[in-house]
Parts: structure tokens; sequence; C-alpha cells
């Protein structure tokens, strides 16, 4: 295991993986943390945050063309990046269930499912955990 291939990336993938590490770290977190808590809002937005820039990153990551430029991955990131103000605005008026399963649907989604797709060979990620 190196980082090397992610620190000779692109910026934008630095930022974006880094982000992903960080929101999916504290997605745990969240996770099994206790609910409605200060704590939880704190780390909560953080990880909103994290997310708005893990999606917004992804739009400069271009290596699998499917549509121009773009692929299906871009079709989550607008996804999400649509999603987060309503999971948000869920949990300001206390509708519990609807923003929790906003947030685990872009928790598994966004960071689980894609994430695991990132580690296929010939990704940056499988170069990162296995070797060339």
């Amino acid at each position: 295991m190196s980082l090397q291939p992610l620190l000779d990336a692109a910026p934008a993938i630095q930022v974006h993986a880094f982000a992903a590490m960080a929101a999916f770290a504290l997605g745990i977190v969240q996770l099994a943390a206790p609910k409605g808590t200060l704590p939880h809002r704190t780390i909560g937005y953080v990880w909103v945050v994290l997310m708005v820039v893990v999606a917004g990153t992804s739009f400069w990551i271009q290596d699998l063309r499917v549509w121009g430029p773009w692929s299906p991955i871009h079709l989550l990131s607008i996804f999400t990046l649509c999603m987060l103000p309503f999971a948000v605005a869920h949990a300001r008026a206390h509708r519990v269930v609807a923003h929790r399963n906003a947030m685990i649907t872009m928790f598994a989604g966004a960071l689980l499912i894609a994430g695991l797709f990132t580690f296929l060979p010939g990704r940056i990620m499988h170069a990162v955990a296995f070797g060339d």
C-alpha cells in the first residue's frame, strides 16, 4: 500500500479522494454516535461540506467518458448536490426519518458503492491499495 499514486494524481483527484475518505470516516462516526446531539450536528455539517467537495470535484475528473466528458458517476454527483439541502432541511424541521433515509442513501450510494468502484483494476485507488 502506497499513497504515491494518489499524490501523483491531478489536484482535483487528490482533493476528491481525501475529502471522500474524510467523509467516509465521519459518516461511520455519525452512524454509530448518538443522534440529535451538538457533536452530531457539528460533525453533520462538516460531513455535508465534505460531500459538496466530493461531488463538486467529481466534475473535474473525466477519466471514464460515456457521454462526452461525463459518466454515470456524474449523475450521482448531481443527485448528491441536489439531495444535501433537502437532507439538512429535514433535520432542521425535525423530520428524523426523512433526514436519516436521505443521509444513509447518500452515504451508501455516493461513498460506499461509488467508493468500491474506485478499487477496480486500473483505477488510482486500486494502485494505492494493491500496487500497480
